[in-house]
This record gives C-alpha cells, structure tokens and sequence, in this order.
C-alpha cells in the first residue's frame, strides 16, 4: 500500500487538534431555530465515494480515516466542532489542496479532489489559510 508521505505530520496535527477543548457551543440551538442535519461521518463521506475507510485518528474532537479508490488515496477528516475544524484548517497549510465541507475536510492531491468533488461537494482551497489569500475554486 503506498501512503502519504507526509502521514507522521498529518497525524501529529490530528493528535493536536483532538485536544482542543469541545466547549465551542456546537451543540447550542437558539430558541426557535431548526437544528442543523447531523454532520457526516468519516464512515458515510467514503461510502459516497465507494470506499470503507482505514481509520487512522478516532478522538472526540475528530476523526480520520484512509482510503484507496480507483479515483487515488486520500484521507477524510470529520470534526466535532467548527472550532476543532478551524484550527485544524489553521494548523494544516502544507497540506494542500483539500476539500473543505461542513465539519470535514478531504486531504489529496487535486487530481483526486476534482474526482471526488463531484460527489462529495464542498469547496476545494488551494492556497495557505495563514496568508488569508485562499483561493476557493467552487
């Protein structure tokens, strides 16, 4: 099985970001308000592209999973909470591209992300978070 090579450091990231504090206010609804869809899972955003992952990271604050599809290898990341995701996306810059959805984030190369875009949705970035010049090609 081929990796990424750069798995240790995606994986140290994981671990960093998994200790983030949950207390983000996730799970507050404002009275009134419809609370939003639960977000997808590590397990049904690789079921849409055919996969069963590997799971790699399985902590509170996120979890990762590996795959190998005729499309390429990638990893899908869920994240508890838009904080977890925040500085996930924060800490991640090396790791371009990536396709960004709500609470998950699919880390390939851009081959593979524009493969996967058609299924999955979401917005592929492509630049460093930490110079706020992202281009999003959506």
């Amino acid at each position: 099985m081929t990796t990424f090579p750069r798995l240790a450091g995606f994986l140290l990231l994981a671990g960093l970001v998994a200790g983030c504090s949950a207390a983000s206010g996730a799970g507050h609804v404002a009275a009134g308000a419809r609370p939003a869809a639960a977000p997808m899972t590590v397990e049904q955003l690789s079921a849409k592209v055919g996969c069963t992952p590997r799971m790699q990271v399985n902590a509170a604050e996120l979890r990762t999973g590996y795959c190998a599809t005729p499309d390429g290898e990638f990893f899908v990341t869920t994240f508890a909470s838009q904080r977890g995701k925040d500085a996930w996306m924060d800490a991640a810059p090396e790791y371009n591209p990536h396709l960004v959805g709500p609470l998950w984030t699919v880390l390939s190369s851009r081959k593979v992300l524009d493969l996967l875009k058609e299924r999955l949705g979401g917005d592929l970035h492509l630049t460093d978070h930490r110079t706020k010049q992202m281009r999003v090609v959506g």
